[in-house]
């Protein structure tokens, strides 16, 4: 947070519409944002029991983004739109320390993505990355992000692994790992499968996040990456979910199964570092989390010059294709994979 105000806010709303008509907004500009905020109480009221907007979560952010998008009058630059005031919203009254996060922010990311799926991007090599990379010391911080480099899974995808959904070999102390009976016989190995759904108990645990792949998929887990995760797995906490999530926090939420909201400000404090993250910045400037789906596509494919195989891994393909590298996965996706994945360190 960048002030030092502590003292309570009784209306939020409120309090932020007064500040805008400090800060000289135009009062049609006022008007569009009390619309938009009043929607979102009403939502709250009628669909959440009755939350307050500082209590909300991502999970209702996204609720009732998914609620103006079935609204027949309103154009999908509309739903953005309104998207993007609520997160305005939630980003000033953190900022000025009244709200400890800001649900809204992986909302609108997401967002962004779905409405321009492949926007033009910040290029970053591999050595840049590398460097990047090196500068990571906390074993949890480490393990997330090149997990998500070295895989370009999802977000969601990467907090809803649990550890049957991981094979290693060698010394991973008291852990059991693996379980899946699609992993037997592919040791260094991760599943990510297509069910898992935000809300819903999977595992024994209720989700955060969706999965959105199209079909279940094994993704190999090369030596980098296997190093990574048994130095995380040696200082991993104890945790009380019975789905036993693979990453969990280490500070506040100690042990608890991580959100796409914790991994995402996590990328963002790094790439703030780097110089890769600016508020108000989209797709096109900003390292998030989905960046690294996108640097994973776009570096694998070049060195590869196999688009089959990194649609397999991205698990966004047709059955005909899935079933292709299914059948074949040890030349078919290990192998190549193993020869052409770029090196973090």
């Amino acid at each position: 947070m960048s002030s030092a105000r502590t003292e309570a806010v009784d209306d939020p709303v409120d309090f932020f519409l007064t500040d805008m008509e400090l800060h000289g907004k135009s009062e049609r500009t006022r008007t569009e944002y009390e619309r938009v905020l009043s929607r979102f109480r009403a939502f709250l009221a009628a669909e959440r029991d009755g939350l307050a907007p500082e209590e909300a979560v991502h999970r209702d952010c996204t609720a009732f983004v998914h609620d103006l998008r079935t609204d027949p009058e309103l154009a999908d630059s509309t739903v953005a739109t309104y998207a993007a005031y609520l997160h305005r919203f939630y980003a000033y009254m953190t900022q000025v320390g009244a709200f400890d996060a800001n649900p809204m922010a992986l909302v609108v990311e997401e967002l962004d993505e779905r409405i321009d799926p492949d926007p033009t991007r910040r290029e970053i090599s591999v050595p840049e990355m590398r460097s990047f990379v090196g500068q990571i010391r906390h074993p949890l911080e480490r393990a997330l992000i090149v997990t998500l480099l070295k895989t370009g899974m999802r977000v969601g995808e990467l907090c809803n692994l649990d550890l049957r959904d991981l094979t290693l070999d060698g010394d991973v102390g008291e852990y059991e790992l693996g379980g899946r009976v699609q992993l037997e016989g592919r040791p260094n190995s991760l599943f990510v499968a297509s069910e898992p759904a935000v809300g819903e108990s999977y595992n024994g645990a209720e989700r955060t996040a969706s999965n959105k792949r199209k079909r279940d998929t094994v993704i190999p887990v090369d030596d980098e990456l296997a190093t990574t995760l048994r130095r995380w797995l040696a200082i991993r906490p104890d945790t009380t979910s019975p789905a036993e999530p693979l990453f969990v926090g280490t500070a506040s939420g100690w042990g608890e199964r991580l959100t796409p909201e914790q991994v995402q400000r996590i990328v963002r404090d790094h790439a703030r570092r780097e110089g890769w993250y600016r508020d108000g910045a989209g797709a096109t400037e900003n390292v998030t989390p989905h960046y690294f789906r996108h640097f994973f596509t776009t570096h694998l494919r070049e060195r590869t010059g196999d688009r089959g195989v990194v649609k397999y891994l991205r698990g966004d393909v047709a059955d005909d294709i899935i079933d292709t590298y299914t059948h074949n996965w040890g030349e078919g996706v290990r192998e190549t994979y193993e020869e052409h994945v770029y090196s973090l360190w």
